[in-house]
């Protein structure tokens, strides 16, 4: 008969040989390749990010498509510019806004949301293929600080915005940065 400290050594020991086994199938996405491949970032480097089209240039949807822009070049490139292009990034955005809570005095809201749903599409330009589409959201809340202040309401909105945008950057960029890495 096994003795329960017995039992739980020889489950601790299969755990180890587990771990040990699968050690090796761990791979750091951001890592130096051996193989003489180039690393992620000089493939994040060689995406090329053309403005976002939008109806109008002096809209807000102009201003959040710059933003969206902005913050994907920093994240691939960490600067401003990259690498020679070696892929194209084609983004469009719709925009949301919803009121959460409403005030029961005024019966204006209190608290709203608003939302980024982006799709994109990654062009290799070799060959003027699409290897990759994809879409995400984001999804973020602000609260109005008052009905009086517009000034609060109209910082907070955009303040949502950008928020949004940053997020929308980084899933964008999460998947490119997979795709490179595995393929898919």
């Amino acid at each position: 008969m096994w003795s329960a400290k017995s039992r739980i050594a020889v489950r601790l020991l299969a755990v180890a040989a587990l771990a040990g086994l699968t050690a090796g199938c761990f791979q750091p996405m951001y890592a130096e390749r051996g193989d003489g491949s180039p690393a992620l970032r000089e493939k994040l480097m060689g995406v090329e990010l053309p403005p976002v089209e939008t109806k109008s240039n002096a809209s807000r949807e102009a201003r959040i498509g710059v933003e969206i822009r902005n913050a994907l070049a920093f994240k691939l490139y960490g600067q401003a510019t990259g690498m020679p292009p070696t892929h194209k990034l084609v983004l469009k955005f719709a925009t949301s806004r919803s009121s959460l809570m409403l005030d029961p005095a005024t019966a204006l809201p209190s608290s709203e949301n608003y939302g980024i749903d982006a799709q994109f599409n990654l062009v290799e330009l070799a060959t003027n293929k699409s290897v990759m589409t994809g879409s995400t959201f984001s999804r973020v809340s602000y609260d109005i600080p008052g009905q009086m202040q517009r000034f609060a309401r109209a910082r907070a909105f955009r303040d949502a915005e950008d928020r949004a945008a940053q997020e929308i950057a980084e899933n964008i960029q999460t998947r490119i940065a997979s795709y490179f890495v595995a393929g898919s």
